[in-house]
């Protein structure tokens, strides 16, 4: 995540409530470390964004401060009116769903001189296959990646063979039609891709992994970049 996306973050956190919330707990949501969250919320400061904070007490965001108005050029709002049509044409019914709602969000949020630029677009997504079906509620997969839940997995390989796996899952990757499930495979100690439609059930299970998000996927990077060719 970016420092401008973190501190849009940040504000949207402290805009969803209304009690104190500490630098550790805002450090684990964002997965940054304390030291870089201290370094956000000078910036915050800096920038004249009402927060204040006490030692010991947590950081609250005053009564009555609102966002400043969305403001994007033409290319911007066909560039996310375009990667939401193509997530509504790639993604799990509720995320496709959610897109759909984004455009309509966006045409509403912005002046009525640029709305046919996200409702009349020169650029369109199109699918030429059928979408991919899952066996399970892909909203509370994402739920899991985002909360860091550990996963078990009933996961059947392209030799039929099935396995039941306990993961740590990172990311959704869509590639070629296909989604897949990166994460850190407990059963097998190693990153594993599970191609989403060949999951035959999938559970949530109550605890969380140890290790950030970030860090895993540092790591997952760094490992693929290893095993690419030159």
């Amino acid at each position: 995540m970016r420092r401008t996306e973190r501190l849009f973050q940040i504000i949207q956190i402290l805009r969803s409530t209304r009690t104190p919330i500490t630098g550790r707990n805002l450090a684990d949501e964002l997965e940054v470390s304390i030291r870089t969250l201290y370094r956000d919320m000078a910036e915050l400061a800096a920038q004249r964004i009402p927060v204040t904070g006490e030692a010991g007490m947590g950081y609250v965001l005053d009564d009555g401060y609102d966002m400043p108005p969305l403001m994007l050029t033409a290319d911007e709002l066909e560039a996310a009116a375009l990667g939401a049509a193509w997530v509504a044409s790639q993604a799990d019914p509720s995320l496709a769903r959610a897109a759909r709602d984004l455009v309509s969000k966006l045409s509403e949020a912005i002046p009525k001189e640029l709305r046919p630029i996200v409702l009349d677009a020169s650029s369109i997504a199109i699918e030429t296959q059928s979408k991919v079906s899952e066996r399970f509620d892909s909203a509370l997969l994402r739920h899991a990646i985002r909360e860091r839940y550990r996963l078990q997995l009933t996961y059947t390989d392209r030799d039929e063979g099935t396995t039941d796996r306990i993961v740590w899952p990172m990311l959704i990757a869509f590639l070629d039609r296909s989604r897949y499930l990166v994460a850190w495979c407990e059963t097998r100690s190693g990153y594993r891709h599970f191609k989403t439609d060949r999951v035959q059930e999938l559970k949530v299970l109550g605890e969380k992994y140890p290790e950030r998000r970030a860090v895993l996927i540092k790591a997952w990077k760094e490992e693929t970049a290893k095993s690419m060719p030159s």
